[in-house]
């Protein structure tokens, strides 16, 4: 559990990341998402069983060796678990990975640069951009760092916080890609086959979201937020991550999810937020937003290990 040696390893992983940011697509996304395939390619006959079979393979069984390898290297030597701690959580959390294009989206609008803004989302979401406006650009913008600073960030840290050493981290890495990979991006698989792993994910990150909404609602408008995370979610495709969104946008006093996404048109999505229309300025608010509750978790875990080495 959360003790002096996870508050040091996350402090640590903090500033190594502010110095030495991850390439984290080309370091952990590729390869998991190749581990993912391998295991699907073996275990892919398209049943339900063979899903909760292969999804234990690609997700429990290594959280469960992290673990172990944690208790292992501690009982060498508290400063190997130090060390392995702070690798695992240098590789699970990504705070970096996505938080200079939320900054180049914001300063291309503001210069004006419409292309250069849309190239940008279009990199950073993966997903046609050329038919966007500037409204549309920062919607989605806004959207995307919410579900990223959940994602890489807020989530990972719950996890790393309930789980013994960081198998709480690799968990839900792992569970996340697993999910996005198995559901049909870039590998055919069968709805029987992946459905297992969407419920997992989904009970594995169904507080770490609420957590999240939160910590967005403290730092933010609490009373709209607290509103639009009771009355939305139900709007958004896949309804955890919908809490986030409500919740940030509420916080922001911004309206959000009116633009084209997914595939979606824009009239078959719900209004998330409260107040105007999402812009240049409300981008700069939502970078603002992440990093109050970043330093609120940080603080609040800082608490938590003083409180745990006290006792």
């Amino acid at each position: 559990m959360f003790g002096p040696l996870s508050l040091v390893s996350l402090i640590t992983v903090f500033l190594i990341e502010q110095v030495r940011p991850l390439d984290y697509r080309l370091v952990v996304g590729r390869p998991v998402e190749a581990w993912a395939d391998f295991i699907e390619s073996h275990f892919n006959a398209g049943s339900h069983r063979h899903g909760v079979v292969a999804w234990c393979l690609a997700v429990l069984v290594p959280a469960l060796l992290a673990a172990l390898l944690h208790f292992g290297l501690y009982a060498l030597s508290p400063l190997l678990a130090l060390a392995f701690n702070i690798g695992v959580l240098y590789l699970a959390l990504g705070f970096r990975q996505f938080s200079h294009f939320p900054t180049e989206i914001q300063i291309a609008l503001r210069l004006e640069d419409l292309p250069r803004a849309r190239q940008l989302l279009k990199e950073w979401l993966a997903r046609p951009a050329d038919h966007l406006g500037e409204r549309e650009i920062a919607s989605l913008a806004i959207e995307a760092a919410l579900a990223a600073s959940h994602r890489h960030v807020f989530a990972v840290l719950l996890c790393f916080v309930l789980l013994p050493g960081p198998s709480g981290a690799v968990l839900y890495r792992l569970a996340a890609i697993v999910r996005e990979r198995w559901r049909g991006r870039g590998v055919a698989v069968d709805s029987e086959f992946s459905a297992f792993s969407g419920r997992a994910f989904g009970i594995i990150d169904w507080l770490p979201s609420r957590a999240t909404a939160a910590g967005f609602a403290i730092v933010g408008d609490f009373e709209d937020a607290v509103h639009c995370w009771r009355t939305q979610p139900g709007q958004w495709p896949g309804c955890d991550e919908g809490v986030v969104i409500a919740s940030g946008a509420g916080a922001l006093g911004v309206q959000l999810g009116l633009s084209p996404a997914d595939g979606v048109e824009a009239a078959d999505r719900g209004q998330f937020g409260l107040g105007d229309p999402a812009d240049v300025d409300f981008m700069q608010s939502a970078v603002g937003l992440v990093w109050r509750a970043t330093v609120l978790w940080v603080l609040l875990l800082f608490l938590l290990g003083l409180a745990s080495l006290a006792g």
